[in-house]
């Protein structure tokens, strides 16, 4: 992970941080780490999403009279 980290305070339901904690126990891996890698991840996804979103609808426009005939 990146050694440029900055600390910060955040609230978790209390049973996802029970669990949170476990897995990070049983992996042995921080917890930090853990959160550091799924925000990420899911910064990532929301990023992809209109890129995907738009590509996909580019592509209906480019194509809609084949869709339409493959539709009959």
């Amino acid at each position: 992970m990146s050694t440029d980290l900055e600390k910060f305070s955040s609230q978790m339901d209390a049973k996802v941080l029970a669990e949170l904690r476990a897995y990070a126990k049983t992996n042995n891996k921080r917890i930090a780490d853990i959160l550091s890698e799924a925000v990420s991840s899911h910064l990532q996804q929301v990023r992809l999403r209109p890129a995907f979103r738009s590509a996909v609808d580019l592509v209906i426009e480019e194509n809609s009279e084949l869709l339409e005939r493959l539709a009959k």
